[in-house]
């Protein structure tokens, strides 16, 4: 489990680096960022920063790429912040979980519009309640009387 100094600097180099990126990267091609972790590692020499960028396959390569060659720049203004011996050096890894969690919500909804459609056309007579909807089983013997 990550100590609370640890965390605190996640938190902090997240907030400065979402702000640089937002204000002060004058890249073109870091364009629809979204930064939403930073994992410390235990020493705190190193943070992997989570972002999301959204367009095409192509768009977020080019904007990885971009912030790759930004991190220098973005390094500076966390030790800025920081104000301690060893400024993390940050590296950058997409998180394409927020765009499986809009996907998953789209088919929910494909789902309920296509349940609540075959429920409108539905004409046969519902089932009333406490009787069970399958047939009764032949389960029982045939008497032999042989």
């Amino acid at each position: 489990m990550p100590s609370h100094r640890s965390l605190r600097m996640a938190e902090a180099i997240r907030e400065v680096v979402a702000s640089a990126i937002l204000f002060e990267v004058a890249d073109p091609r870091i364009r629809a960022v979204t930064v939403l972790s930073v994992e410390v590692s235990g020493d705190l020499r190193n943070a992997t920063v989570s972002i999301s960028v959204m367009g095409s396959e192509a768009d977020q390569e080019r904007a990885l790429k971009g912030l790759r060659s930004a991190a220098g720049f973005l390094q500076s203004r966390v030790a800025a912040r920081l104000q301690t011996r060893f400024t993390p050096v940050l590296s950058f890894r997409r998180d394409d979980s927020v765009k499986k969690s809009i996907e998953m919500s789209r088919l929910i909804d494909d789902t309920l519009a296509a349940d609540r459609a075959w429920s409108a056309t539905d004409d046969r007579d519902p089932i009333p309640a406490g009787e069970d909807p399958a047939p009764p089983s032949s389960s029982a013997a045939p008497d032999d009387a042989s």
